[in-house]
């Protein structure tokens, strides 16, 4: 048996060096989903109002990720998605301000948590579905 192992040792010894057999090279290294930034969903943005403070602003959307000593009329929220060490999502929202209050917005946002309803206002309660024959 031992004579037996010692020629294949021999034997594969003498193969070529171009393919590893180790298995570790086989397999790709984890790499981690690497999130940066403000996540900016559609609803969040959907609550934007001109005339809103920046008070407001900074409540319904978070703290921006620059502040601009230059441009102090302008917040950037910046969002970017790395997966698998590839860049997958990168996306820029900028909020400009005249003096203290919101006037207007632009750049791209991430789609929406939850479906926003049009023409629906946010207090009007949802119809609950009621079986035949009773009334709600």
């Amino acid at each position: 048996m031992r004579a037996l192992t010692l020629v294949a040792v021999i034997a594969l010894s003498g193969c070529s060096s171009n393919v590893s057999l180790n298995p570790l090279t086989w397999i790709p290294p984890y790499q981690m989903d690497i999130q940066q930034g403000n996540q900016l969903t559609a609803d969040a943005v959907a609550k934007l109002k001109p005339g809103m403070t920046r008070s407001q602003v900074r409540f319904v959307l978070g703290t921006p990720l620059l502040n601009d000593a230059f441009h102090a009329d302008r917040w950037d929220y910046k969002y970017r998605l790395v997966q698998s060490g590839r860049q997958v999502q990168d996306k820029l929202f900028t909020v400009y301000f005249k003096g203290d209050l919101l006037d207007r917005y632009e750049g791209d946002v991430l789609p929406a948590e939850r479906p926003i309803l049009v023409g629906v206002p946010a207090s009007a309660p949802l119809a609950a579905s009621a079986p035949a024959g009773v009334k709600p």
